[in-house]
């Protein structure tokens, strides 16, 4: 059924092209009849029949052969197109909708660029295909350009949020009036809450990449100059073990740049522009001027921050939540209620639903024993507990 249709497509481009092809040869012989010379016409003339001029004929010829040309060319420019729809189904899956919209933009104002500058020339014989290579060219370096430039797009739009917050906020917002009383948050710092600034400490730890390569951590992630610097300090340190997490933490850093689903900004701010001294002072104060949250594993800038009413993201209290409920070398009941795959194997599952394979259960299926736990595995798909059997509950 695909490959049928696959063919007709192929047929009908094939037809199109040979059409387009004759469309072409037409306008060119257009401009090129002028510059004929005129006994060359006369020659051919009194081989003509009275009732066909000589620039039918000559219109005929070209337009058959452009035709057949394009025919030609048709495998080649189909191999084109799949080529071209191969490149934009592999960048389209790793772009993010914030990247696709941004392209789109700058592709839709290259375009209205690019025929606004082509209208001068559009009277001329080469009008159209001046417009054609404007159009390609102007929407091509449009979207590059705004894609590279998305973080920008944001700062320009800002003023715009901000003087319609204010609007709304002269003219009596009804929304804003009902908020509760203690609520500082306005719409625009409520999106700001989705922000998170990593210092140090959590950059050198490393586990952030493993959260952020999941899918967990969204939002705008920052991180300040002034972290960079320290962490290069850190880098450059003589001791080996501090020179070792330093660098440790420059490669998260470049780790995190390069997931394309992660949207990071480095902030070029010092601490003597934030009126700090130190590097905790500093992320307490810059995420309390941007409404941001902190990330981190340090303690003291943990409880620093809870001083200031900074909301604090801790990933060593993010893996205490994520830690098993079950360590090896404990016991538990279970019901084995089926055979494993393995040869002697018995399976039962915990509470939650969690499998927990049986070493030598399966002569104990239909019972509940007493298993010690030998060991655990965790994949994408979900958790399994090993155990062994200890000795068989009475009911």
């Amino acid at each position: 059924m695909t490959e049928g249709f696959g063919k007709i497509a192929r047929k009908i481009f094939s037809g199109l092209l040979f059409i387009v092809g004759g469309m072409i040869g037409a306008q060119i012989i257009q401009l090129f009849y002028p510059m004929i010379p005129e006994r060359f016409t006369l020659a051919w003339k009194e081989w003509l029949p009275l009732w066909l001029p000589d620039k039918v004929l000559l219109t005929v010829v070209s337009v058959v052969v452009f035709a057949f040309i394009a025919l030609v060319l048709a495998p080649l420019f189909l191999r084109l197109l799949g080529l071209m729809g191969s490149f934009f189904e592999v960048h389209l899956k790793n772009s993010t909708w914030s990247e696709i919209t941004s392209a789109t933009i700058g592709m839709i104002i290259g375009l209205l660029i690019a025929n606004l500058m082509a209208l001068p020339f559009s009277d001329l014989p080469f009008g159209s295909y001046l417009a054609v290579g404007l159009n390609i060219v102007l929407g091509y370096l449009g979207a590059l350009i705004l894609l590279k430039r998305q973080n920008d797009l944001r700062h320009v739009l800002t003023p715009i949020q901000s003087l319609k917050e204010r609007l709304s906020s002269m003219k009596g917002n009804p929304a804003r009036d009902q908020e509760e009383p203690g609520s500082d948050y306005s719409a625009s710092q409520q999106w700001e809450a989705g922000k998170k600034i990593l210092d140090t400490s959590v950059i050198i730890d490393g586990r952030i990449l493993d959260v952020a390569r999941t899918g967990f951590l969204e939002g705008l992630i920052i991180i300040p100059q002034f972290v960079l610097l320290e962490l290069q300090a850190v880098a450059d340190s003589t001791d080996p073990a501090r020179r070792t997490r330093g660098r440790r933490g420059l490669d998260v850093v470049n780790e995190l740049q390069r997931i394309s689903e992660l949207q990071i900004e480095i902030i070029d701010t010092s601490l003597k522009a934030l009126k700090v001294e130190t590097v905790d002072s500093g992320l307490v104060v810059m995420a309390d001027k941007v409404g941001a949250q902190i990330l981190t594993t340090d303690y003291n800038l943990n409880k620093l921050a809870q001083i200031q009413g900074i909301k604090v993201l801790n990933v060593n209290d993010l893996a205490n939540a994520l830690k098993p409920m079950l360590l090896p070398g404990e016991t538990i009941n279970i019901d084995v209620i089926r055979e494993g795959k393995e040869p002697h194997q018995g399976v039962g599952y915990l509470d939650d639903g969690t499998m927990f394979v049986v070493e030598d259960g399966e002569g104990y299926i239909g019972k509940r024993v007493e298993v010690v736990v030998t060991s655990m595995l965790q994949t994408s798909a979900g958790r399994m507990v090993f155990g062994r059997v200890r000795r068989e509950v009475r009911l």
